[in-house]
């Protein structure tokens, strides 16, 4: 551990009235992205989590898997195409999909928690009902003619109803639930959806204390480049109206617009990449991203 690197154990030393605050508390956590990516960065997000239900809170944890469906589909030869940032997702794509994330990439997950010493237990949004999804659709205007045309992107889908009860018998019996975001339609066709939004309905479902969503970036930034410790949802809203909020944040804020509007508290944007930064933003003063409140 090199100097500039926050001690865990330091952290926890002033904590105290954060560990009031989130005692017995639902805590959100989406985790993906390069993140996800190194197997120290894994362990040592596994030992935060651990610590996190070691301390009193009840953490969910609903990771994505980007690279190592990248990964999978170049040693299968098969190619990958996205439209809006949303893979499309054919039919042999989704069989490759849902192996990488409700398999190894769930059970890693699940397993550098348990072996920091909590119990936690891998799930996908099919079992039990978690997530019940619908086909997404998207809309965008052709150049030429200036008329809207209705992509068609497989089966990727979006939540429609969260049944939280797995997740609450786990959380029960002091089980970390590591869940894989992919869902099940009414007529049992499974679904591709976001890790994202699929973290967003859940702890919206569950009335989360907090949503943590970790990215590649520090959190939201504002026109002059600097990070924004915290915003109101009006404050949000007005940034993505001027432009300076665009791109890849958006979907990032508009889940946490989601999430806040279903009842959690705050939603953190926060860059998954830093040491303990799940520890930094739950039981410091500074925090560690951007929190969005109502």
């Amino acid at each position: 551990m090199t100097d500039d690197t926050p001690d865990p154990m330091k952290i926890l030393a002033g904590a105290l009235p954060f560990l009031k605050r989130y005692d017995d508390q639902i805590v959100v956590v989406k985790y993906g992205g390069h993140a996800m990516g190194e197997e120290e960065t894994a362990l040592r997000f596994g030992r935060d989590i651990a610590l996190l239900e070691q301390v009193g809170v009840n953490p969910v944890v609903v990771h994505g898997g980007g690279p190592q469906i990248n990964a999978m589909l170049k040693r299968l030869n098969v190619q990958s195409t996205f439209v809006q940032g949303l893979r499309v997702t054919d039919e042999a794509m989704l069989d490759v999909v849902e192996m990488v994330l409700a398999g190894p990439v769930n059970k890693q997950v699940a397993e550098a928690i348990t072996r920091a010493g909590a119990l936690a237990v891998g799930i996908s949004g099919k079992d039990g009902g978690l997530v019940r999804a619908r086909k997404l659709t998207r809309k965008v205007r052709d150049p030429g003619s200036n008329l809207e045309q209705v992509l068609d992107l497989g089966y990727v889908g979006e939540p429609e109803s969260v049944d939280t009860k797995v997740l609450k018998l786990l959380i029960g019996a002091d089980i970390v639930p590591v869940v894989a975001p992919v869902g099940i339609g009414a007529n049992g066709q499974t679904y591709n959806i976001n890790a994202d939004t699929v973290a967003g309905a859940i702890a919206g479902a569950l009335g989360a204390e907090r949503l943590l969503m970790l990215t590649d970036v520090r959190g939201v930034l504002g026109p002059d480049g600097r990070l924004i410790p915290e915003m109101t949802v009006a404050e949000v809203r007005a940034g993505i109206e001027a432009g300076w909020i665009s791109g890849g944040m958006i979907p990032k804020v508009e889940t946490c617009i989601y999430a806040i509007e279903k009842g959690v508290k705050g939603a953190v944007i926060l860059d998954g990449r830093v040491p303990h930064a799940v520890l930094h933003e739950l039981f410091t003063d500074g925090g560690a991203g951007t929190l969005i409140k109502p």
